[in-house]
């Protein structure tokens, strides 16, 4: 049986569903199709960008399986595509952007997406972005074994300022990730990873071979790293494996890795329910994935050198919101296009036989791909053999207005030339739906008493935050633009009612009790129903907001507000910028509790020079007319990140056979209390090293000078000192556990 399902407004075609892919479980081709789709949030960064190859067992895992890389010539429009020159042919691989091409994915029986370590660049094959080491267990060694090489691989690595994430790899060992923050070609990758794989070798002969020979390999761990090869591919985390059950490569926390003899495979519904409760445990080794383009199919479809369409190359840029356009198509078959302009891009629908002009008819209408808002005045000829060929011409054009948009009906009232009142557009089969001109509303009669605003809209629930797009602010004018500070902190979506405070996290977590001080709010807005965005944070002795405090004490941290999407009975998601800013303003007001900081005057120039000088996270520039756009990231917000400095006290050393010391062991002061904050392994030169190494050992002592909690890994080889040696040190920003990200230290003569 066939059917089509919309996955994010995209259609794909679906058949065989109840083909059992894993006879040993039961595991059906729709249930895979389901764990990839509710998976992709979590899937899709590790793979985006990547050239992706497939193995596929058409007829489930008992049956032969293939290796395929060239994307098919029937494989959807929908999915992008790169092409690769390898040395002895030409190979067009696919790119998983989106939940409709891993359902593809799962409708092809693709059970495991395979990827190398590079990521495309302007179309080409880019540099790494991440070393992997697949460590596979010899005769007589297993995943507790592999389980100490990737200890061993993670304190390697930290030393050098990288961070290390492990993968249970579903099938017998684990893969240890290791995010680059330098750029390395695919080959420099191979011969670093050799380099660590060899030198880890020496340390461990016993544990450890980095040999290919199966004849080493006996009660070892063979640390392959031969997969950073730029012509290798690796298994993708969260892939399935094509094993008689449904496993699958599996993130894990280092907890999990140094509890070494109860570790095992995950399967596919073990590895969703972790995903659901505690998020994506691999969050930090790749950006997240950019929001996905609306007009990518639609580009798909179209060779700007041989149509007179627009084909325009940047994302959509919302405008006005409330303009439609008919065009009368007559391509291979006459029809009308209705295009609605919603989101930056027109949302479009084919009406083959014309908008109806009864209200006792109903019209089909297609579905089709979102068009740009350029669209809205094309007419002209579209050359035969092209997408749509055909002349078009605008039949009518105006404004409308919203009074229902779910994914399955839409109603809104046009006001055009030709089409005037209340239209209904009904999904009832996948990209199917049926175009109504309802019968007029008849006059409403006057309520004897009406409720109160903040009834008439429901307080929304589970609103995500709007997110900023990596950028450079120095160049934006304060024309057009207004520029805040990034904190240093959590982010909180706070729901305010019936003066009762509810905190959800960025990933949609409820954590109002983590935040005691916060539920003031609650009294002081106890006459309003709000929706707020904005941070936890902690505030140091310098007024500079710090994340390792905020760990520390959580309790302490006051909520800077800057933004309000719902007040009383009004939705203020597609109000401009400055409106809500002057409402929150107003609001800020009338409650004590409720911190809203002044934004930085002048050019993204200056309020970035202003960020640096007062030590700040970095800055976020948001246009004055952007709308505010929930879960999306957005270009008309844009963030600029700080190198920071912080001035740290030495609490102990970490022993090395190489050097004078493999890292220092750094905190803070607050209050008296010295907190643990890091290590730091990098920015040291010889003589440097040297002298902190001969001062340090005169004020050695048994005990951690540390008031925090260290965890076994942070206390291992520690060699602790009377905290009297200070220095400063780099870093680019704080980790969630509380530690510095990507610390180096700062030489005295800097």
């Amino acid at each position: 049986m066939v059917s089509r399902r919309s996955f994010g407004g995209v259609e794909v075609e679906l058949s065989n569903l109840d083909k059992v892919l894993y006879p040993a479980t039961g595991t059906t081709k729709g249930q895979v199709v389901d764990y990839f789709t509710e998976i992709a949030a979590a899937l899709l960064p590790h793979v985006a960008g990547r050239a992706v190859t497939r193995k596929r067992w058409p007829n489930g895992v008992g049956e032969p399986s293939f290796f395929e890389k060239n994307l098919p010539a029937h494989a959807p429009q929908f999915l992008p595509r790169r092409t690769v020159e390898h040395s002895d042919r030409r190979v067009t691989y696919p790119l998983l952007d989106s939940v409709a091409g891993l359902a593809w994915i799962g409708q092809q029986a693709a059970l495991e997406i395979h990827v190398p370590q590079w990521r495309f660049t302007d179309g080409e094959r880019g540099p790494a972005t991440r070393l992997v080491f697949d460590l596979d267990p010899g005769p007589g060694a297993g995943l507790a074994e592999c389980a100490l090489v990737a200890l061993a691989i993670r304190d390697t690595v930290r030393d050098i300022g990288l961070d290390a994430y492990p993968v249970t790899s579903g099938s017998k060992g684990i893969h240890v990730y290791v995010p680059l923050d330098r750029t390395l070609t695919g080959h420099g990758a191979s011969t670093v990873a050799k380099q660590l794989a060899t030198g880890l070798e020496r340390l461990h002969p016993e544990l450890v071979t980095a040999t290919m020979a199966k004849s080493a390999r006996p009660g070892r761990v063979f640390l392959d790293w031969s997969q950073n090869n730029p012509a290798k591919t690796t298994i993708a985390p969260y892939s399935l494996r094509g094993r008689d059950h449904p496993t699958v490569a599996a993130p894990r926390s280092w907890n999990e890795i140094e509890q070494r003899k109860t570790l095992r495979q995950l399967t596919f519904d073990e590895v969703l329910a972790r995903w659901r409760s505690g998020g994506d445990l691999l969050a930090g080794l790749d950006p997240p994935l950019p929001e996905r383009d609306p007009l990518s199919t639609y580009r798909s479809m179209r060779d700007p050198a041989r149509t007179p369409e627009p084909v325009p190359a940047e994302p959509p840029v919302a405008g006005a919101g409330d303009r439609f356009v008919v065009q009368e198509h007559h391509a291979r078959r006459l029809h009308w296009d209705l295009r609605l302009e919603r989101g930056g891009v027109l949302v479009s629908w084919a009406v083959p036989k014309g908008p109806p002009t009864s209200t006792g008819e109903n019209r089909l209408a297609v579905h089709t791909e979102d068009h740009p808002l350029e669209y809205l005045d094309f007419h002209g000829r579209i050359p035969r053999g092209e997408y749509g060929g055909g002349e078009m011409t605008i039949w009518d054009s105006g404004t409308y207005e919203t009074e229902k948009w779910r994914a399955d009906e839409v109603i809104v009232r046009l006001h055009g030339t030709r089409l005037t009142g209340r239209y209904a557009l009904i999904q009832t089969n996948g990209n199917q739906w049926l175009m109504h001109l309802m019968k007029p509303e008849p006059a409403a009669a006057q309520p004897v008493a009406q409720e109160p605003p903040h009834r008439s809209a429901p307080l929304p629930h589970g609103l995500s935050p709007m997110l900023a797009t990596p950028g450079d602010v120095s160049g934006l004018a304060a024309a057009d633009w207004a520029f805040e500070t990034k904190w240093d902190g959590f982010r909180l979506i706070a729901e305010i009612a019936d003066g009762a405070v509810t905190l959800h996290s960025r990933a949609g977590n409820v954590v109002t009790g983590r935040y005691p001080q916060v539920a003031r709010l609650g009294g002081e807005l106890a006459g309003h129903r709000v929706v707020l965005d904005g941070e936890a944070v902690v505030f140091d002795a310098h007024g500079v907001t710090n994340l390792g405090l905020l760990q520390a004490d959580a309790a302490r941290a006051v909520f800077v507000a800057f933004d309000v999407l719902y007040l009383d009975g009004t939705s203020l998601l597609r109000k401009r910028y400055s409106d809500r800013r002057r409402v929150l303003e107003a609001l800020a007001a009338q409650a004590p509790s409720l911190v809203v900081p002044p934004r930085l005057d002048g050019s993204g120039a200056e309020a970035l020079r202003y960020s640096q000088e007062h030590e700040m996270e970095g800055v976020v520039a948001k246009r004055l007319d952007s709308v505010y756009l929930p879960g999306r990231r957005g270009q008309s917000w844009v963030k600029s990140r700080n190198w920071r400095t912080q001035q740290v006290v030495v609490g102990g050393w970490r022993r090395s056979t190489a050097r004078s010391f493999a890292s220092l062991l750094i905190g803070v002061w607050h209050e008296d209390k010295l907190f643990y904050v890091g290590r730091v392994g990098t920015g040291f030169d010889e003589r440097e090293m040297a002298d902190l190494a001969s001062r340090l050992r005169r004020s050695e002592r048994r005990t951690s000078p540390f008031d925090n909690e260290l965890t076994a890994v942070e206390r291992k080889d520690a060699v602790w000192v009377t905290p009297k040696v200070t220095g400063t040190v780099r870093y680019m920003n704080w980790t969630e556990a509380g530690r510095l990200w990507h610390p180096a230290w700062i030489p005295a003569s800097d």
